[in-house]
């Protein structure tokens, strides 16, 4: 599959502070040279929102879709379906999925776009945590050794994470699957099991891992914040 267009899909709720930063980073993102005669839109489902939250995006030039639910799976499909609405139907379009508190890396939409370029059904990345609370060195160092436990020496980690933080899915795959269930958590999860039991090609990688939070009161209940969360506790049992 060649792309004629890339959705980039990102549930947020409460997030003002955070998404212009996570939005900078995929326009700077959206200018990767193989992209220059691909059409490439972000959509923000401001899920409950009580700030200005719809309104950052809308000055980002995103598109927007409100949205009542505090369900992350629900956000993230409604994004899918404005996206869909956006560009005529799934034809040639890769979804791309990030959060409000990611920064992608320059080349992620690069990266995807090639990867849907080799056949490719979907892309399952990594993240990698770039800021940590204030005196949470142990912190840091328990995550990263469960986290890359099964990290080969040498040659590819087809590892098993799933973060809807760095997810790619072609429209047509993700549409046959039922897309992503609605979920308040692990909704990425189901998405990717629906696509492995259904014999679509997805690639595990950890070649373009996504900066996100390392904050341990998430928007999320029971998702990567609260999992760091439950690590603090056990690195360091102090409040």
């Amino acid at each position: 599959m060649k792309p004629r267009a890339l959705a980039v899909l990102l549930p947020a709720h409460n997030e003002e502070k955070r998404l212009p930063r996570a939005l900078e980073a995929i326009s700077v993102a959206a200018l990767h040279p193989a992209l220059r005669q691909v059409r490439t839109i972000t959509v923000v489902a401001a899920d409950s929102c009580e700030d200005g939250t719809a309104e950052a995006a809308a000055r980002a030039n995103s598109h927007v879709v409100r949205v009542e639910g505090r369900n992350v799976g629900l956000a993230r499909s409604a994004a899918a379906r404005r996206a869909l609405e956006i560009l005529d139907g799934p034809a040639g379009v890769w979804f791309a999925s990030t959060d409000a508190d990611s920064v992608v890396p320059a080349d992620w939409l690069g990266f995807q776009y090639a990867r849907a370029c080799e056949g490719w059904d979907a892309v399952v990345g990594t993240v990698t945590v770039t800021h940590w609370p204030h005196r949470r060195a142990r912190l840091a160092a328990r995550h990263q050794l469960l986290y890359a436990a099964s990290r080969p020496l040498y040659g590819p980690w087809r590892h098993p994470h799933v973060h809807g933080a760095n997810l790619g899915v072609s429209a047509r795959a993700y549409a046959a699957v039922g897309g992503f269930p609605p979920l308040p958590v692990s909704e990425d999860r189901g998405l990717v099991a629906a696509l492995s039991a259904g014999k679509y090609q997805v690639l595990r990688t950890a070649d373009c891992p996504v900066a996100t939070s390392g904050r341990l009161h998430p928007r999320a209940a029971d998702g990567f914040g609260d999992h760091l969360a439950a690590l603090a506790l056990k690195a360091d049992p102090r409040p």
